[in-house]
């Protein structure tokens, strides 16, 4: 049985869904047009449709599954399962009040009015910690709100915070840390078409921070070298034909590499290489 695969049609999610996709090899065409597509080597169809639609269509049964954002889930709450965390589209609901007011925490906000365009994850945040908020619901400009009157703080999505200082805000507090997931209702999550597209996503997510390193040593060398490359499980190493010489083969956080790499030449590492990984199954 075909499988649909809800995915965003724009905004800041769009392009990295399609990018990932396509690197854990689902090989399809996309169009800014295209509502629908249909994947050339595995079972299943692409709907693009809004991010915000995306949960509801999944419970709805309208698509099997879908990437979309936490923030999103949150405010939909309609109990979907993530099956993989992607690591893009980070931003976070954050509650904020105006510069010089005498709001500092969340906790503040008791008894207050707060405007947000996320109304359902806000009044849910507010009842878990046992605050009364009155929430205003406001479809746009949610940052004005405290200026003209509306409201005395806001609940919205925060990326860098710039647009809330630019509007005379400031950070006090995040209601959900959010990034771009794949999601499905829990009696699909297992179908094995969808079990396979989240392995393959999986796997480019993991390969991501990750690089492939390999480099000739003198075999003197060996257990300093892999005390410094402990890769997956333990580095590989494989003999050369020049005597007293092998090849070492390891996975390492990309981030470490700056202090790595001076490191392993220092260790009696020669020849280094390093490759980027495109899918990572550990």
């Amino acid at each position: 049985m075909t499988v649909t695969l809800a995915v965003p049609n724009k905004g800041r999610l769009r392009q990295p869904t399609v990018d990932l996709l396509r690197a854990a090899g689902l090989e399809f065409e996309a169009t800014d047009r295209a509502l629908a597509v249909r994947v050339r080597n595995v079972d299943l169809d692409l709907m693009f449709v809004r991010a915000d639609d995306v949960p509801e269509l999944v419970a709805d049964r309208a698509a099997d599954a879908g990437i979309t954002g936490v923030d999103l889930l949150e405010e939909h709450g309609n109990g979907l399962t993530v099956i993989v965390e992607l690591g893009y589209g980070q931003c976070r609901l954050a509650a904020a009040a105006p510069h010089g007011s005498a709001i500092k925490s969340i906790e503040d906000l008791a008894g207050l009015r707060v405007a947000t365009a996320h109304p359902n994850a806000t009044t849910r945040y507010f009842a878990r910690q046992g605050l009364y908020v009155s929430v205003v619901p406001l479809g746009g400009s949610v940052e004005v709100a405290p200026r003209i009157g509306v409201a005395d703080a806001i609940v919205d999505l925060v990326s860098t915070g710039s647009t809330l200082r630019v509007n005379g805000l400031r950070e006090i507090g995040t209601l959900v840390e959010s990034q771009a997931v794949l999601v499905a209702r829990p009696e699909r999550a297992s179908d094995p078409t969808i079990a396979g597209i989240a392995t393959a996503i999986s796997a480019v997510v993991g390969g991501r921070d990750k690089r492939y390193i390999l480099l000739n040593a003198p075999q003197s060398r060996i257990e300093r070298l892999a005390a410094l490359l402990p890769g997956l499980e333990a580095p590989t190493v494989v003999p050369l034909a020049e005597p007293g010489w092998v090849a070492i083969h390891s996975v390492v956080d990309a981030s470490k590499l700056w202090d790595l790499l001076p490191q392993l030449e220092a260790a009696g590492g020669r020849g280094i290489l390093v490759l980027p990984i495109q899918q990572l199954i550990p």
